[in-house]
């Protein structure tokens, strides 16, 4: 049996010239930094290995010189292909500069083709892509002249447009564990996450390549538990222990129990954020979180709404995840970003992206860095700035509904919330909603045209996507329209009716969103007066999201017309009331049997036109009686018309 334990220039030492590199890690989570150093050592003092290709899924490094960052430097790489480049900006100024070749394609593709690379397939056939940057009409992923090669081909399968990304050809991984044996056999107890490092292992392995996996600790041979194995030694080559310094759980934390996921942490503090635009944002978009569903929040913005979703005793009805593979707990932030406490499950990153590839996610909250009139959004190039799609694209492709986030412009603006209002007193310098976005990573055209909901969310107002583009939807008190809007928008939205954001997002305490989100207060919207024979149903600000919900206002309002003597003369209120379009044929359907069994007369009212008109779709035989206030309905049936 070979003793498969080495120095880290040793392991350096077996990197040649030409070799395409594969590495693990997720920002600062298990990054090779050891072996990195090793290679960028050796590189330095020798000038070799030179002209190494790269190949990585997530983003690995803290925005300055640790992990992929260790290699920018000429002559050691001369391509790359990459799904984030924010945090290597070493690599990304030898990519826009034109030293090497590089590609920016999504994070989850690359991520699932380590796993195709193994199995010896071609490549990888997905609809992840389409209409963005990443299409080969729009780019093909290609960050400068240079890049000739094409990484990925359209094709047609069904009559249906598909991306095809090719395989490559890796010829050395870099990965990290935690403990190995002897043999090469490596479990990663202590690793806050899997990653994609057994598919990467098997695709070098299975190309006649080189793998090299640092590690914390060595044991004596196949003393490990074989359930405790993520990679086998029959594909490891050889084993580094590396220095503490260089083997960080995360760039921000040397070690906590708690990211392991082998304990449950306490409770944490959950005293509630300060008000400020930040938590205004957060704030509604919860508004728009799927009780019982699953959810991404991206880094950044979104990340507080886990906040407001704990301060408003939510959590316990969402699960939240994180696109390297944690699924349930609270997701960290910050250089801990992809690391979670008190996850049900922590999975391959392969596989996480093929749950949200599968339309798994009922909702995605990601930043907001640039968006235009049609709907498309940014968040990736920004002139000689390379931040990358990351996981981006799956993620908001797929989502089946997602909402962005972020201030309404960038730099330098001072806006704060004084007496329910926001005030601006400074605006940015830099406008966030363009005539055109400078790269496409999402697809405003693609998601109308598939109907998926989108949202725009900013401290001042808020925009929904229609089949026409943006339209305007909501304003914050103290905000103007022409003053504070439109005069800083290259592009002109759709502006119909437009309500107020909702006042309890720009007041200091508690806003009741479990009431409104879990329907606890649905028993107090049904009122009746059983003397006149009248029955009232409050729907002002209701939003229904599924069956479930359509059926529970059913049961509820049958069983209270069960307790009257006779049928029912009944007035609804549907003021701020939200029906997802696929649900107007299961809300019709309830409202018909209600009406068959228990009502004698209906009037409907809304001060919305927008909101008439909608209802009016619904129930077409109603239109008449489809007014603008209660008192209108009220006089309606007290005429005895209906």
């Amino acid at each position: 049996m070979k003793n498969k334990v080495v120095s880290a220039a040793e392991a350096a030492a077996l990197i040649k010239d030409g070799d395409t590199l594969t590495t693990s890690g997720f920002v600062g989570i298990g990054v090779p930094d050891a072996l990195l150093a090793a290679i960028e050592t050796r590189f330095l003092e020798t000038g070799h290995p030179r002209a190494l290709s790269l190949v990585f899924a997530a983003g690995q490094g803290d925005g300055k010189d640790r992990g992929l960052n260790r290699l920018g430097h000429e002559g050691l790489l001369n391509r790359v292909i990459g799904g984030h480049w924010g945090l290597i900006p070493k690599v990304a100024a030898l990519a826009t500069a034109g030293k090497i070749e590089g590609w920016n394609l999504p994070q989850g593709v690359i991520s699932q083709l380590f796993r195709d690379i193994a199995a010896g397939k071609p490549g990888l056939l997905t609809k992840v892509g389409l209409e963005t940057f990443v299409d080969p009409r729009q780019g093909g992923g290609a960050i400068n002249a240079i890049s000739q090669k094409p990484q990925v081909r359209l094709m047609e399968i069904g009559g249906e447009d598909i991306l095809f990304y090719p395989s490559q050809n890796l010829t050395v991984a870099l990965l990290r564990g935690t403990t190995a044996d002897e043999a090469g056999n490596v479990t990663m107890e202590r690793e806050a996450l899997s990653l994609d490092n057994l598919a990467q292992a098997m695709a070098v392995r299975n190309a006649g390549g080189v793998v090299i996996v640092q590690v914390e600790r060595i044991a004596r041979a196949r003393t490990l538990p074989a359930r405790e194995v993520h990679i086998p030694g029959i594909l490891v080559d050889a084993v580094v222990v590396a220095a503490p310094e260089h083997h960080l759980q995360t760039y921000r934390t040397a070690f906590n129990q708690g990211f392991t996921n082998r304990m449950r942490t306490p409770e944490g503090d959950t005293r509630p954020a300060p008000l400020d635009i930040r938590k205004v944002i957060a704030r509604r978009c919860a508004f728009e979180l799927p009780v019982n569903g699953v959810v991404n929040l991206g880094i950044g913005m979104p990340e507080g709404v886990a906040a407001v979703a704990a301060e408003e005793g939510l959590l316990d009805h969402l699960t939240l995840t994180a696109e390297p593979g944690v699924i349930g707990g609270q997701p960290a932030s910050g250089l801990d970003f992809g690391a979670a406490v008190n996850c049900d499950a922590v999975i391959p990153q392969n596989n996480q992206f093929d749950f949200y590839d599968g339309g798994g996610l009922d909702m995605a909250c990601l930043g907001l860095a640039q968006a235009d009139g049609a709907g498309n959004v940014n968040v990736s190039r920004f002139g000689s700035r390379l931040a990358g799609a990351g996981g981006f694209i799956n993620i908001s492709q797929n989502a089946r509904s997602v909402v962005f986030a972020g201030t309404f412009t960038a730099g330098g603006a001072d806006i704060g919330i004084a007496d329910g209002r926001v005030e601006i007193r400074r605006e940015g310098q830099a406008r966030k909603f363009l005539a055109q976005v400078e790269q496409i990573t999402f697809s405003g055209a693609r998601a109308a045209r598939l109907g998926q909901p989108v949202l725009f969310v900013t401290e001042r107002c808020v925009f929904d996507l229609t089949s026409d583009g943006l339209r305007l939807i909501e304003i914050a008190p103290g905000v103007d329209l022409e003053r504070d809007i439109l005069a800083h928008m290259a592009c002109r939205p759709i502006i119909a009716e437009v309500q107020p954001m909702d006042q309890r997002l720009f007041v200091d305490a508690e806003m009741g969103l479990s009431k409104d989100l879990l329907k606890l207060d649905l028993p107090d919207r049904i009122g009746v007066d059983p003397a006149a024979g009248r029955l009232f149903l409050n729907f002002e600000k209701l939003r229904i999201r599924n069956r479930e919900e359509i059926d529970r206002v059913g049961r509820l309002v049958s069983d209270v017309c069960a307790r009257q003597s006779g049928r029912l003369d009944v007035i609804v209120n549907y003021d701020g009331f939200r029906l997802d379009d696929d649900l107007e044929g299961d809300w019709a359907r309830m409202v018909a049997d209600l009406t068959n069994r228990h009502y004698r007369s209906v009037s409907r009212y809304s001060g919305s036109a927008f909101l008439r008109m909608k209802l009016g779709q619904v129930f077409p035989d109603a239109r008449p009686h489809i007014f603008e206030n209660r008192e209108q309905a009220r006089k309606f049936l007290d005429s005895g018309e209906g």
